[in-house]
């Protein structure tokens, strides 16, 4: 058998195991091992050294320090009740508009993202604080859990983001050029989402119940309540960009501010404190388990020669460069029906970004073209998690709202998939749509 088939046969069979549902951390572990063994002729005692270096050289990463502090971010904010300050401050200037509480559903989801950092814990935290008001004021349920499911994957898109942070060591990356390159999108998909909403409310009259106008005194306390949350933002963003912190400095300011400011909330007690530390252990040992199964995965590739190969087929092959681009997104909306966001990125991107890289798209540099890829990647990684029928999002909202059948979440969340999708066209045929922050 040629090294090139093996890495395919590997390649096969780690999906086999992702579709049984095999942990993908423990998957890629699995599948690496077997593919070192198998090109180093069994031999366990090199398998085992190159576990122990690839062990520390991850571990004793500094970028990778941003990661636990961003979670313990989220977690304090989910903990601490900030997300339903978020929440009542937009319903309190818009609530009363119609559908004004879907909108500010979508609002909340960006300034919870902007602050935690996740898409499943921005889908989780604001399906508790915003469906029940949406369905006591006789939102349909399909608008209701689509709005919420769609809103979660701000999470991911509006910086700070953990997928963005993973690409970016996996591709010696700036961070902070990713994040700045992910605003324009994030603000787009925004716009989309709350047009939708808009449109959505003004076909079907019955989708909603208009929501009791608030006084200036309730939209005054409720804006002065999240204030220190975006000042949080603010701070942290601006002392990246600043220059006088980088991305694990801002990170470790933003979660101290939240934990304080959870705490001076009176929300955040001795159980919310163990509940945050717990939470952020568990999703770190989680992120670094997974982290760890790829270096192995694409140690074992790499003496396959497989992603190399490939990407000299593609180049080879004379095919368009939009045409290459385009399957792979479609590759990524078909995985993102059995794996999240993060196993996603780990798995492709050592076999995707060679090929990228190799290619020509409207004259762009090298750092230019992988920010773009990283940008359009993650959205398509994005549509993933709402994409029926195994969308990650669509599960956790349809289980927070119990009695709703899961079709109708499924048919609420499509109009807003056709808003990304639109998105998605946008970025790839004009790319300065995403560089332009970056240019500045």
């Amino acid at each position: 058998m040629s090294a090139l088939a093996l890495g395919l046969w590997i390649f096969s069979g780690l999906l086999v195991l992702l579709v049984l549902r095999v942990h993908v951390g423990v998957a890629m572990l699995l599948a690496g091992g077997v593919c070192f063994l198998v090109m180093n002729q069994g031999d366990v005692q090199s398998l085992l050294y190159t576990l122990n270096n690839l062990t520390y050289a991850r571990l004793s990463n500094y970028d990778l320090a941003v990661i636990p502090l961003f979670v313990l971010m989220g977690q304090f904010s989910t903990h601490g009740g900030l997300s339903r300050s978020l929440f009542r401050c937009a319903s309190a200037f818009i609530g009363h508009w119609r559908g004004g509480l879907a909108l500010s559903a979508i609002g909340a989801c960006a300034g919870f993202g902007a602050i935690c950092g996740s898409s499943l814990a921005t889908a989780a935290t604001m399906g508790q604080v915003a469906l029940p008001e949406l369905r006591r004021h006789r939102y349909s349920d399909r608008l209701a859990t689509g709005a919420v499911a769609a809103g979660g994957t701000l999470g991911i898109l509006i910086p700070p983001s953990v997928p963005l942070i993973i690409y970016a060591v996996l591709t010696q990356e700036s961070i902070a050029k990713l994040f700045i390159a992910a605003v324009v999108p994030g603000v787009i998909a925004i716009i989309g989402y709350l047009l939708i909403i808009s449109a959505i409310v003004n076909v079907d009259k019955d989708a909603c119940a208009p929501a009791q106008k608030a006084s200036w005194r309730e939209r005054v306390l409720s804006f002065v309540q999240i204030t220190p949350i975006l000042m949080t933002f603010v701070v942290v963003i601006v002392g990246i960009y600043g220059g006088w912190a980088n991305p694990t400095e801002a990170a470790s300011i933003g979660a101290a501010a939240c934990g304080l400011l959870a705490a001076c909330k009176g929300n955040l007690g001795l159980e919310g404190l163990r509940k945050s530390l717990l939470g952020t252990a568990q999703s770190t040992g989680m992120i670094f388990l997974v982290l760890l199964g790829a270096d192995l995965l694409n140690s074992g590739l790499a003496l396959t020669q497989m992603p190399v190969d490939l990407a000299m087929w593609v180049l080879n092959s004379q095919l368009a460069p939009l045409l290459v681009l385009s399957v792979i997104l479609l590759i990524y909306l078909a995985l993102g029906c059995v794996m999240d966001a993060l196993a996603m990125i780990l798995l492709t991107i050592p076999i995707f970004y060679p090929m990228i890289m190799g290619l020509e798209f409207f004259g762009m540099s090298h750092e230019e073209k992988s920010i773009w890829f990283g940008i359009l990647a993650l959205m398509v990684v994005e549509i993933g998690l709402i994409h029926p029928p195994l969308g990650m999002n669509l599960f956790i909202v349809n289980k927070i709202a119990r009695d709703v059948p899961y079709m109708e979440t499924a048919k609420g969340v499509l109009p807003f998939l056709a808003s990304d999708l639109l998105r998605i066209v946008l970025i790839l045929l004009v790319p300065s749509v995403a560089l332009c922050l970056l240019h500045l």
